[in-house]
């Protein structure tokens, strides 16, 4: 019987502590200011902040390729394959909001992390990609 109550508390354990978000944000640095706000919107949520929030940088890690293929209006490409990804991030403002996304979401949840790493104040991520968005009939530039 004690061993039934063992896996049960130890289930419920694992139950609680599994339930958290998909990803939380950086832990503080010593200095407590480097944390970074990572917020996951489907296709309409972000069309919405790109309608009321004219300052938020829309950042494509996809191939060049693929981006010309087609892309969100006023699009930044920066390759996340690209051997200079990380530098090319680090060239660009932590104090701004950027919309980030891929083709489906593989890239740009790899590249939060280095959000985090660089200190970025506030992400947003495109769950889904552009294909999510194509699919919701968002607008494409091509």
């Amino acid at each position: 019987m004690k061993f039934f109550i063992s896996v049960f508390a130890a289930l419920g354990i694992l139950a609680l502590t599994g339930c958290g978000p998909r990803h939380a944000a950086a832990e503080p640095s010593a200095a407590g200011t480097n944390v970074t706000e990572i917020v996951h919107v489907d296709p309409a949520g972000a069309a919405k902040l790109l309608e009321t929030n004219h300052a938020v940088v829309v950042l494509d890690v996809r191939t060049p390729r693929e981006f010309a293929a087609g892309h969100l209006k006023d699009g930044v490409n920066i390759d996340y394959n690209a051997s200079d990804f990380r530098q090319k991030l680090a060239e660009l403002d932590p104090n701004k909001t950027y919309l980030v996304h891929c083709a489906v979401g593989g890239r740009s949840t790899s590249a939060l992390t280095a959000f985090e790493e660089l200190g970025f104040k506030k992400v947003v991520h495109l769950d889904g990609g552009m294909k999510a968005w194509e699919k919701d009939g968002e607008p494409v530039v091509k």
